[in-house]
């Protein structure tokens, strides 16, 4: 699947689950949530601290979907196409890396 497949099946998944979008700060308010579970999981996962005991059955990779899909919440109601967007971003840091991490000291 694609990223505008993908957006599609969000806005489908809302209009028949969801009732609306929530509005544009609410989402952004719980995109600021979820990106805090994926830092909480990680942090004590991979990171120094401790990892609880309530903590250890969390999925990171649902709440990396979490992420995703707030994020194509966002970008739908605010009409953006985050394929066309990705893409784009995509070959800019193409253009403009290509040699920067390849001659980066602190990456060898």
């Amino acid at each position: 699947m694609n990223i505008k497949d993908a957006q599609q099946q969000v806005d489908i998944w809302i209009k028949e689950h969801g009732v609306r979008y929530f509005n544009e700060l609410t989402n952004m308010a719980q995109l600021t949530e979820e990106v805090g579970e994926v830092a909480r999981i990680i942090a004590r996962r991979y990171g120094e601290q401790s990892e609880k005991e309530s903590d250890k059955n969390k999925d990171l990779g649902e709440e990396l979907a979490d992420v995703l899909f707030v994020v194509m919440c966002l970008a739908n109601q605010t009409g953006i196409n985050l394929q066309e967007s990705f893409d784009k971003k995509l070959d800019f840091k193409t253009k403009r890396d290509h040699d920067r991490h390849h001659n980066n000291e602190k990456l060898k």
